[in-house]
């Protein structure tokens, strides 16, 4: 991961910085981006906390594309040799230019099948320029062969075109807006370094690509991951015919229990790939739980090698007397892990609440009060020496695994649902996941949004997903497996069947309690229901949501278009508006909402 900044102008020139992780165009002349020329690299580093170990720079004022890129790099692989932008001189003398924030996690592979591109590097990032060099008139052939998480903007010089795309789930954040009356463009990974003459902003949707050759008015964005042979859901999904989303319901569930178990093994080895040292995010619940055991289990059969460590690093953060903490350490005294465990008061979390708004750039309730602990975990991980992390998102999405998946009317819905979060993970878990440990220069990688995974797992009977109300029933049986002497081979009985705690509840329960008890302590009902009316977009329902909306609008005016709520399916049956995972009834420290706000 890193930072990309860009700035392009068309009709009388362009120019384009980037950092790594974000690329950003904006309007001016060949001339004015020389005389910008240090007020674009204060756009691109503010970025360079994505981006920490170097940056780099390419311009070229001569076309009608006049660019400047910048690039503030986190080096992961090849750290010596793999510093952006990438370059490749074409036979005509013109250039290809290339900025990626991400991993390409099969570059081997492409390497082998590209052996006439003349490699630079050994950056896993260079076989985009490999594959785009051959296949200039066809990206969705360049697209569809790229396996892992990324979006990158190239230059191509000799047709006077910018190209940028995004993986197909959204994990690197991405966005993007347009001036059409100066016929300047804008992409960026974060909005911070996109500048403020910019006022259509919008987030980059994932699994697309635009190709922009002279006019920003010709700009389209085309989707690739629906039309290639591994976009089978997402194409069902953007139909749009709900006919469409429907589930597998004939299999043999062993079956089904083997073969989930292979492919989360495959995506847990293919993203150990790296040069650096690294660790994992250990909550002590079920899905990093999982990834942890399935990676020590490849390290100790000596089916990976990995730099620095001879056991893996683990890492977790709570409340004094969470219960992730608790189960963190039980799980990794269980794998042998060298875990670290971190704790943070009630009020270190309410002193980094604005620089956590800063960095995720978002108000929505659910992913704030998640990504609090995570970016002060994350700050943890820095000082370790890590620079990547694997993490658990996205089963719950794929699997229905959020408590309220259980009150879902009949088993069609709960697909449905199943599809529509998965679609919305740029908005929320990727958001929240990326951006809270790339605050400090850390990468965050995650096997279950694994291209395969996701193809595979999204439309299983939602039968066996929640089978005997236990949410991600298919899950927790496909590694429910013991050894010749009775013992569990990835996780115990009392973590495998854990019920669902969300990370915000998991540090420990007070925390979205003083959330809560500080927004109605800052509000008063009259002050509540006159600033709720300020905002036409999505107006906060609660003190707590309109808290977070005033600390977005005072860093980021005019841009709350860009951002959505994460909230439960109200319209189902017993199903509240609180994206807690407690506010839902079945849970086993269940509230109610209304005595909760009532007590505060």
């Amino acid at each position: 991961m890193c930072g990309i900044f860009a700035y392009a102008m068309f009709r009388g020139g362009v120019g384009v910085c980037k950092a790594c992780g974000c690329t950003c165009a904006v309007k001016g002349t060949s001339k004015k981006i020389e005389f910008r020329r240090a007020e674009l690299l204060e756009y691109g580093r503010k970025l360079r906390h994505r981006g920490p170990d170097w940056s780099g720079t390419f311009s070229d004022t001569n076309t009608s594309i006049s660019i400047l890129m910048v690039h503030e790099r986190l080096s992961i692989i090849d750290p010596f040799g793999g510093s952006q932008p990438l370059v490749h001189i074409l036979p005509s003398g013109h250039k290809l230019v290339l900025c990626v924030n991400g991993e390409i996690f099969n570059h081997q592979q492409i390497r082998a099948e590209t052996q006439d591109y003349p490699y630079q590097t050994n950056s896993d990032c260079e076989v985009i320029l490999a594959l785009y060099s051959k296949n200039r008139d066809n990206l969705q052939t360049v697209l569809e062969a790229l396996d892992g998480q990324f979006s990158f903007v190239l230059y191509d010089g000799e047709r006077n075109k910018i190209v940028a795309a995004r993986d197909p789930i959204g994990i690197t954040s991405l966005y993007y807006g347009r001036n059409i009356t100066d016929g300047s463009i804008v992409i960026a990974s974060e909005m911070k370094s996109i500048p403020p003459e910019f006022d259509m902003i919008e987030q980059f949707p994932p699994g697309c690509y635009i190709e922009v050759e002279n006019d920003v008015s010709e700009m389209k964005t085309s989707d690739y991951y629906s039309k290639s042979r591994k976009g089978a859901w997402r194409g069902r999904y953007l139909a749009g015919d709900d006919g469409m989303i429907d589930y597998v319901k004939s299999q043999d569930n062993e079956t089904v229990y083997g073969k989930l178990r292979d492919i989360l093994t495959a995506a847990v080895k293919k993203r150990l790939m790296t040069d650096v040292p690294f660790g994992m995010l250990l909550s002590g619940g079920l899905d990093s739980s999982l990834v942890c055991s399935i990676a020590m289990k490849l390290l100790n059969e000596h089916k990976v090698k990995v730099p620095w460590q001879d056991t893996i690093h683990t890492f977790a953060i709570g409340l004094e007397g969470s219960p992730d903490l608790e189960k963190a350490q039980e799980v990794a005294n269980f794998l042998g892990t060298y875990h670290y465990s971190f704790k943070f008061t009630l009020q270190e979390g309410l002193d980094a609440i604005r620089d956590v708004v800063y960095h995720l750039e978002t108000y929505d309730t659910t992913t704030i009060r998640a990504s609090t602990p995570m970016y002060l975990l994350a700050r943890r991980i820095k000082s370790t020496g890590v620079k990547m992390v694997l993490s658990g998102e996205g089963s719950d999405e794929i699997l229905g695994g959020y408590l309220y998946f259980l009150s879902s009317p009949n088993d069609f819905e709960f697909n449905k649902e199943c599809h529509r979060r998965t679609s919305n993970l740029h908005k929320f878990d990727c958001l929240r996941a990326d951006k809270s440990t790339m605050s400090w220069g850390v990468e965050g990688r995650f096997p279950f949004l694994d291209d395969d995974f996701i193809d595979y797992a999204i439309d299983l009977d939602p039968s066996i997903k929640k089978f005997n109300n236990a949410e991600k029933f298919v899950l927790r049986k496909a590694f429910d497996v013991t050894d010749e002497n009775g013992q569990p081979m990835y996780l115990p009985s009392n973590i495998l069947w854990r019920q669902k705690e969300q990370f915000s509840d998991g540090v420990g329960y007070g925390w979205i309690n003083t959330l809560i008890a500080n927004a109605n302590k800052k509000y008063s009902d009259d002050e509540f229901t006159a600033l709720q009316k300020k905002y036409v977009v999505n107006p906060p329902s609660s003190k707590e949501a309109l808290m977070y909306r005033e600390i977005f609008e005072s860093i980021y005016p005019k841009r709350e278009n860009t951002v959505d709520y994460w909230v439960p399916r109200t319209d189902w049956a017993n199903v509240g508006a609180d994206p807690s995972g407690r506010a839902q009834k079945v849970h086993a420290q269940a509230y109610s909402v209304e005595a909760h706000k009532s007590d505060n």
